[in-house]
């Protein structure tokens, strides 16, 4: 793997590795945010369902599902990604999308040894996540951190990652890291930002893409 790391944007990126696969997309529903996603066209599982060849997709908000459920989506499943042994579903992919929802995990080693009874050695692990070292939220945080209690986070993360934490966390469970890159401030949030931090964003990854608002692994099963 190499040690130059593309900077992407997220979405696209995604987009590309699950056209004409058959694709498990996990935390599908995007919770808390289902019907805001839904209202302003930002909900991914949409964008994948254009341009995957079946799509299947996992979700522990059952209240989001029921949502999906109502809209007629289909091979939609309720799962604790700490528990994969427990969904009834005996299938394997061409792409697991694993986006945004790492960070969300109390025990990420159970949800990457969970994942792989869904993997063969030609399916990739895409996991995506907020990047530990954003130049744009460390600006956030030392303009508005009030001393330190107020942090840019979502209310229901409990981790960040990076380059080598990341890693470490995927080998760590017999899987393998076969690219990584870092992805830029997407259009779909660039809308909602004050023009400040998008403009900090932007100078940042000019200097380093590793100061970019996310990181992507692309896994598989480790080779014996």
């Amino acid at each position: 793997m190499s040690n130059k790391f593309q900077l992407v944007q997220r979405v696209d990126f995604i987009k590309q590795a699950c056209t004409g696969k058959k694709v498990l997309h996990l935390g599908c529903t995007n919770s808390p945010y289902t019907n805001e996603s839904i209202k302003h066209e930002m909900l991914l599982h949409h964008d994948l369902k254009r341009v995957a060849k079946q799509l299947y997709g996992f979700d522990y908000d059952a209240e989001g599902l029921e949502i999906f459920k109502r809209m007629g989506e289909e091979n939609i499943y309720w799962a604790d990604l700490e528990n994969l042994d427990a969904v009834e579903l005996n299938e394997t992919f061409d792409v697991i999308i694993a986006g945004e929802m790492i960070e969300h995990l109390s025990n990420p080693g159970l949800f990457l040894r969970g994942i792989k009874r869904f993997m063969n050695e030609d399916t990739k692990l895409v996991i995506t996540t907020i990047n530990a070292y954003s130049g744009m939220r460390f600006f956030i945080y030392g303009l508005r951190g009030r001393g330190g209690a107020t942090e840019p986070v979502h209310p229901d993360h409990v981790a960040y990652y990076s380059y080598r934490t990341l890693n470490l966390a995927i080998e760590r469970e017999n899987l393998e890291v076969r690219e990584f890159a870092f992805y830029d401030l997407g259009p779909e949030h660039r809308p909602h930002n004050h023009w400040v931090y998008n403009f900090v964003n932007d100078v940042s990854v000019k200097f380093s893409p590793q100061l970019s608002d996310g990181v992507i692994a692309v896994c598989g099963l480790r080779e014996r």
